[in-house]
């Protein structure tokens, strides 16, 4: 196909419509640039907001609570909405290959598409397997799930969770509290739902300190949740999960919440890239391969700074990858980003609590859910009523 021409003097095109993108996307609304084109490409015409997925899958928000309507924040931005998958980089010709439209050219190519699962295309095939990323295919099959406890709410069911990250350990406090709450309305026992939790590491949630390790093995017993330790999963099939010790497991789902991978597509367009296939950038959220690139979020990883790939710092990547699209555009000296070296981690724990980390400090209290609601909660706010916030910034 042949590639679409923009006439304009600069054509900006983001593929993906992570978190760092949303936030551009709002304050280039707020600050538009008149000689600019920007053009979205997102394979949905939401996006979910990670802080609070873990909440709704406890079912304490709705689906609207927790994503952001791309439609209305590309309006708002002045932005061409493509609703598609990229598939690859045409990086010397520059234009981005996609599934269903004809190529897309550019200036300047932003990529913020998040992360796939580290797990074989044959299991993601099979509908008892639920990958938690990405994450809009998996609250479609969490919402299927939840269904079918509705419709049979007196049928036992097995979910073992693939990973003892943080992102793994509050799945299982999540998805014990909203399949109970489930339960009991039943009025079931609540012994017909078993969580198995199996971690390869020596212990559970290794990025975090010891108090907070120490708390969440111990709420986890108190609440039933099985947890194994040192447990390499080397296969699943016939709804059994076998580990390399020789553990087996029999279960009715399994969700997956092992570290992840990046597209193959980003790679195989020439970008310099991690061992994950992560794009290499530098301190200014730039390719360090290809300068008509930047990256943020997930799918990106600083070459000056080892951060692990969580929502915080994508959200404070935001800021500085705007401000430097509006830089290199101008053919202006971008600026460095620096991301903090520590940051306050909240992991909810389902029941209207949740623990707080950071460094070596820890603490649990009904308190930081508050906090996290509320935090959570004004992070959604600056993208409601993107009009009203239009027409305020140009009075």
């Amino acid at each position: 196909m042949t590639p679409e021409i923009y006439p304009t003097l600069k054509h900006l095109v983001l593929i993906g419509g992570g978190h760092s993108h949303a936030i551009a996307l709002r304050l280039f609304g707020l600050n538009p640039l008149p000689e600019v084109q920007l053009t979205l490409i997102s394979e949905a015409p939401n996006t979910p907001y990670s802080g609070m997925l873990p909440g709704y899958v406890a079912g304490f928000y709705s689906y609207d609570d927790c994503h952001i309507n791309l439609r209305s924040l590309a309006q708002f931005a002045g932005a061409q909405l493509r609703i598609d998958q990229a598939i690859g980089l045409d990086l010397v010709n520059n234009y981005v290959l996609c599934a269903h439209h004809p190529p897309v050219t550019f200036d300047l190519v932003s990529i913020d598409t998040g992360s796939t699962p580290a797990i074989s295309a044959s299991l993601t095939e099979l509908d008892w397997v639920l990958p938690a990323k990405p994450i809009r295919r998996f609250l479609e099959n969490w919402k299927q799930l939840v269904q079918q406890v509705q419709q049979q709410p007196d049928q036992p069911i097995c979910i073992a969770i693939v990973g003892g990250g943080a992102g793994g350990v509050e799945l299982a406090f999540n998805i014990q509290h909203h399949l109970h709450h489930i339960l009991q309305i039943a009025e079931q026992p609540l012994s017909h739902l078993t969580l198995h939790l199996f971690q390869s590491d020596i212990d559970l949630l290794p990025e975090h300190n010891r108090c907070v390790r120490d708390r969440v093995r111990r709420l986890f017993r108190e609440r039933g949740i099985y947890y194994h330790l040192q447990e390499r999963v080397i296969d699943i099939h016939d709804h059994q999960l076998y580990c390399e010790s020789g553990l087996t497991i029999a279960c009715n789902y399994v969700i997956w919440v092992t570290q992840a991978t990046a597209p193959e597509w980003l790679a195989e367009a020439g970008l310099a890239v991690d061992p994950k296939g992560f794009i290499l950038v530098n301190d200014c959220l730039q390719s360090i391969s290809h300068p008509q690139v930047f990256a943020a979020g997930d799918v990106a990883t600083m070459i000056n700074y080892v951060r692990p790939k969580a929502g915080v710092i994508a959200v404070r990547q935001g800021k500085p990858l705007y401000q430097n699209w509006r830089r290199a555009l101008h053919h202006q000296p971008l600026q460095p980003f620096q991301p903090q070296p520590q940051f306050l981690s909240l992991i909810g724990t389902g029941g209207g609590s949740a623990i707080a980390s950071r460094g070596m400090l820890a603490g649990e209290s009904p308190f930081l859910w508050w906090w996290k609601d509320r935090i959570d909660r004004r992070f959604m706010q600056q993208f409601t009523h993107l009009a009203l916030r239009s027409q305020r910034a140009n009075s």
